[in-house]
C-alpha cells in the first residue's frame, strides 16, 4: 500500500494540508483535493496546498492552492506565511520568495513563529477584480440582506468587503454563498463583513470563496485594511481581529516605483504531520 506523507499547518486556525510535489509533480484532481479536505472521511482542511518546483528562478517554491470544493486559487495569505515557514526551515533562509499563480510574494521569517509577506499592491479596477460590468469599486451596488454596497478589491483574488456596525451579529453563512455566486462575479468572490472598531482596528469575518467561514483569511484582512482606508475609516495600518486571532496589516503609500504593497504580518503554526493512503487521491 503507497503512503503519502503530508504537513498540517494552520494559520490562525485556517488550516491546511500540505503536499510536497518537487519530487513527484503529477497533477492532483478536484477530486482527490475533495477527498481530503473532506472532515469526515479524509485529512480536513480549508485549503489543500501543493508545494512544487518553481518556474521561476528567483523562487524557492512554487504554490499551487486548492480549496475545499476543488477549486483553484490564486491567493491565500495564511497559506503563504506558513509555506514560507517551511521553506525557511528546510533552507535556513530567513527570506523566502514564493511562486503563486498571481505572482511573487516575498515573505520574512521574524521571532516567535510569526512570519511577514508582501502581498503586493491591491488591484481596484473594475476588470481586475473582475466584475461582470463596470463600476466604482469603492462603493459597488450589490446588495443581501443587512449586507450593501460593498468595496471590491483584488489581492491576487476577488473580495467584496461589506462595513457593517457589528460583524458577529450577521449570517454569514446564509448571506456568504449567495453573495460569493452572485453574477457580479465572473470568478466568485470572498465575502468579507468588517466592524471598524477605531481607525487602527477591525474586526473582519470571511465567507471564503470554495471553502466556505474561516477562522482566518489573509488576504481577506489585507483587503479589509485596503477598503476601510479607501472609505476614509482608518489609516493604512491596523490589526484585523478575525475568529483565529489577529493580523497587522500595513498598506505602504505609494511611490515613484508605483503602487504601495501591502504587508500582512502573523503567525505560522505547524500542527502534525502524517501519511495516507495513495488511494485517496483517486477522489
Amino acid at each position: 500500500m503507497q503512503r503519502i506523507l503530508f504537513r498540517k499547518m494552520h494559520g490562525l486556525g485556517n488550516d491546511f494540508v500540505v503536499l510536497d510535489r518537487r519530487r513527484d509533480d503529477s497533477a492532483i484532481s478536484a477530486g482527490a483535493a475533495r477527498a481530503l479536505a473532506d472532515r469526515h472521511s479524509g485529512i480536513g482542511c480549508d485549503q489543500l496546498i501543493l508545494v512544487e518546483r518553481p518556474r521561476l528562478p528567483a523562487a524557492h517554491v512554487f504554490m499551487r492552492i486548492l480549496n475545499a470544493d476543488g477549486s483553484e486559487a490564486g491567493a491565500c495569505g495564511n497559506a503563504a506565511r506558513c509555506i514560507a515557514r517551511l521553506v525557511g526551515e528546510e533552507t535556513g533562509d530567513r527570506r523566502v520568495r514564493i511562486e503563486t499563480l498571481a505572482g511573487l510574494l516575498d515573505a520574512e521569517l521574524l521571532d516567535g513563529g510569526r512570519v511577514a509577506v508582501d502581498m503586493g499592491p491591491p488591484r481596484t479596477g473594475w476588470r481586475d477584480i473582475p466584475l461582470a460590468r463596470e463600476m466604482d469599486t469603492s462603493s459597488v451596488d450589490l446588495a443581501a440582506g443587512p449586507l450593501s454596497s460593498p468595496v471590491c478589491t483584488s489581492m491576487g483574488n476577488p473580495h467584496a468587503t461589506f462595513f457593517v456596525a457589528d460583524a458577529d451579529a450577521v449570517d454569514l453563512a446564509a448571506l456568504g454563498p449567495r453573495l460569493e455566486h452572485d453574477p457580479l462575479f465572473p470568478e466568485r468572490a470572498n465575502i468579507g463583513v468588517a466592524a471598524v472598531c477605531d481607525r487602527r482596528r477591525i474586526r473582519l469575518r470571511v465567507w471564503e470563496r470554495g471553502a466556505g467561514i474561516t477562522s482566518a483569511c489573509g488576504s481577506g484582512a489585507c483587503a479589509a485594511l485596503v477598503a476601510a482606508h479607501r472609505r476614509g475609516l482608518t489609516g493604512r495600518h491596523a490589526r484585523v481581529a478575525l475568529d483565529g486571532g489577529d493580523l497587522d496589516i500595513l498598506w505602504r503609500p505609494n511611490g515613484a516605483e508605483g503602487p504601495g504593497h501591502v504587508m500582512m504580518t502573523g503567525p505560522a503554526t505547524f500542527a502534525f504531520e502524517g501519511s495516507f493512503d495513495a488511494a485517496l487521491l483517486a477522489g
